[in-house]
């Protein structure tokens, strides 16, 4: 198997940290076998290499091409073209494969080709206009680049929901708390803000919700302004915060920073939940003030996490 990590790929730990509340980040450019320009979040992505041998394994689910042994781990490779459903995509799987890890899995995604990484600022990355949106949401992005071409940003959530099925949703124990008790959420997931409201229901909490960065934050500081006016504490509208780390228009690293700066806000705890899950971005949720981390998408640590939070 012809795999090598990519050093000019993978950042070092400092230079990742160096990110988090920069609102920026760095993608990893590449293709389908056609003129789309796709993008992933380099953070996801541990080795790039081409496409080894793959056990062709009975009963998998569309898109899903075989295993792979990789150091003695196991596993699941996925080809992304089927997904998208593009016309003139070249016949035969692609030639290069990326490893990446999404919510303590790690998978191989077949690409055509890898071509660059761009660094780029949130503020650029745009949520999908319907027309792209409606591609079974598994473009959860869009930016920009060189002034006419789109680079369409994928949700590997949705990808994985589609490819794997969503995570059940086990027996929650409801959460002490008054009936009015609020959580505020935001995740540009489809899936991930599904999944999310249906733990909430379970824990019995009411919530709402926003869809990318710069919308929570306006949303939250109207609430926080209409708490200060009404002479009441946002903790009394809002007892939790949870955030998703990826974010068109404002990331959730900036995003709690701004919560963390602002003194309307003391009290509310901000829990940030994210398929990044190694403890490198643990560091960078811990250097911008979270209270929690959790990795996506395990109901229960989930419930267990938010649950002394909101009962305090």
């Amino acid at each position: 198997m012809d795999l090598v990590q990519n050093k000019n790929l993978l950042d070092s730990v400092d230079a990742r940290t160096r990110l988090a509340g920069s609102n920026k980040m760095e993608i990893l450019l590449f293709s389908l076998g056609t003129r789309e320009i796709f993008g992933i979040n380099v953070f996801k992505v541990r080795e790039v290499g081409r496409t080894p041998r793959i056990t062709k394994t009975p009963n998998m689910p569309r898109g899903v091409e075989g295993l792979i042994s990789l150091r003695g781990n196991v596993i699941p490779v996925l080809s992304l073209a089927p997904f998208m459903q593009l016309e003139g995509v070249p016949p035969g799987l692609g030639k290069t494969m990326m490893v990446a890890e999404y919510s303590k899995r790690t998978l191989g995604f077949l690409v055509h080709e890898v071509d660059r990484i761009i660094r780029v600022d949130w503020e650029r990355v745009k949520a999908p206009e319907s027309v792209l949106a409606s591609n079974q949401g598994l473009i959860t992005a869009v930016i920009e680049l060189d002034g006419s071409n789109l680079v369409s940003i994928l949700d590997v959530e949705q990808i994985l929901a589609n490819a794997f099925g969503e995570a059940m949703i086990v027996d929650i124990t409801p959460a002490k708390v008054d009936a009015g008790t609020s959580v505020f959420f935001v995740d540009d997931s489809i899936v991930a803000r599904r999944k999310i409201a249906e733990v909430l229901d379970k824990l019995g909490v009411r919530h709402k919700h926003a869809t990318n960065g710069m919308e929570a934050w306006t949303r939250l500081q109207g609430l926080a302004t209409h708490a200060l006016q009404s002479g009441s504490k946002i903790r009394d509208e809002v007892r939790l915060i949870l955030v998703d780390a990826e974010m068109p228009e404002m990331d959730g690293y900036v995003l709690t920073k701004n919560i963390k700066s602002d003194p309307r806000f003391e009290g509310v705890p901000v829990v940030m939940h994210s398929s990044l899950s190694s403890e490198a971005n643990r560091a960078m949720g811990k250097s911008v003030g979270v209270d929690a981390y959790v990795a996506k998408f395990d109901a229960e640590a989930l419930a267990d996490t938010l649950r002394p939070l909101i009962e305090r």
